[in-house]
């Protein structure tokens, strides 16, 4: 009896040990994968967003695929992660589409218009308007597959070095701006300068640059901008909706597996939904604290400064859209959805902030 005991009790470890095995093989990665960004490594929100992304992937996939974040030169530039995922030296980048205008000018479309789309309205031209299909066909001839990959919501307008009470006081002024934003201030009498995050503080500090845009206030005062240049306008006429990006390199996405490619997909759909979330509820606080305990000098730009960035704006993305035939298709998908966006928008969550919150 004791011996049949004993075998039925061996061969059940057998089994569950068995089972371990099997469990420990199909949490083995089936495939291990790298991802470069434009942000320093765990920087707040955008960093983090990287970082929230690869850990969706693994868990949703159950470990099958495993992602590894590498920010902003650990292991490319912060502007070279488009050639290196194009090329296969990672798998995977973050960033945003602006960065490429030297590869696509149509890529901007995909990031932020001046006086564009917001997040909302970013995200319905994306999913429902015809955009992601635009933006697929777009990167297509890099060998990459694009998805948005999160929001920041509408941004601010900047942090300056001097008031902005006229035009004119656009007039030589030296900015980090990138993208459409940056042509819209060049015309305007300014200098665009394209800097990853990292170099903006120190360029800033240094008068290497007069002011500088970057997201909003959680963001700004995880980089201490507030130290550098006090007065701080809004809004951001420039990034209404700016929509970050995650890139796949074609031929590694192709081999997952068609039940993995629908969850990294997915993955990044939730991403992109979950940082506007963190954006929008965290800028809130930052805002006051760097008003009422850094002492920031908060500023709207004055009403004759927007209309003629507006003018300027319409000026810059038509010469955009006729630079070549991509970006001019792309160009017309988001003019005619913008158009409808605002009718409707006129009637519902434009109407409804101005009764909620009256000037």
């Amino acid at each position: 009896m004791k011996r049949r005991q004993f075998l039925k009790g061996a061969g059940a470890a057998t089994v569950a040990t068995g089972a371990l095995m099997s469990t420990a093989a199909q949490a083995a990665p089936e495939f291990k994968w790298k991802m470069v960004t434009t942000w320093p490594k765990n920087f707040p929100g955008l960093g983090v967003g990287a970082n929230n992304l690869a850990q969706l992937i693994n868990d949703m996939t159950g470990g099958r695929v495993e992602v590894k974040v590498y920010g902003a030169s650990e292991l490319v530039g912060a502007l070279e992660i488009f050639d290196a995922v194009s090329r296969g030296t990672a798998e995977m980048g973050h960033g945003a589409s602006y960065y490429w205008k030297g590869k696509s000018r149509a890529a901007q479309f995909f990031a932020a218009v001046p006086f564009g789309l917001t997040a909302q309205e970013m995200n319905s031209w994306l999913y429902h308007g015809g955009g992601m299909e635009l933006w697929e066909e777009t990167y297509a001839a890099f060998g990459l597959v694009p998805g948005a990959a999160g929001n920041t919501g509408v941004q601010m307008g900047g942090w300056f070095n001097k008031e902005i009470n006229s035009v004119e006081d656009l007039q030589g002024l030296k900015m980090r701006m990138p993208g459409l934003g940056g042509e819209v201030l060049k015309r305007a009498g300014g200098t665009p300068v394209l800097l990853p995050g990292g170099e903006i503080f120190p360029a800033l500090q240094s008068g290497a640059i007069d002011a500088t845009e970057w997201v909003g206030p959680y963001n700004d005062a995880a980089f201490g901008l507030h130290k550098a240049a006090k007065f701080y306008y809004y809004p951001g006429w420039h990034e209404p909706g700016t929509t970050l990006e995650c890139f796949m390199n074609k031929e590694a996405f192709e081999k997952l597996p068609a039940d993995l490619q629908v969850i990294v997909r997915n993955a990044i759909r939730v991403a992109n939904q979950d940082m506007l979330a963190d954006f929008t509820a965290k800028n809130n606080l930052a805002l006051e604290q760097l008003v009422n305990e850094q002492n920031v000098q908060l500023r709207k730009f004055p009403d004759d400064v927007l209309a003629k960035l507006k003018a300027l704006s319409d000026e810059v993305i038509a010469e955009e859209a006729a630079s070549d035939d991509m970006t001019k298709k792309v160009f017309d998908s988001f003019v005619k959805f913008r158009d409808q966006a605002t009718k409707w928008h006129q009637v519902s969550e434009q109407a409804y902030l101005n009764a909620r919150n009256p000037l």
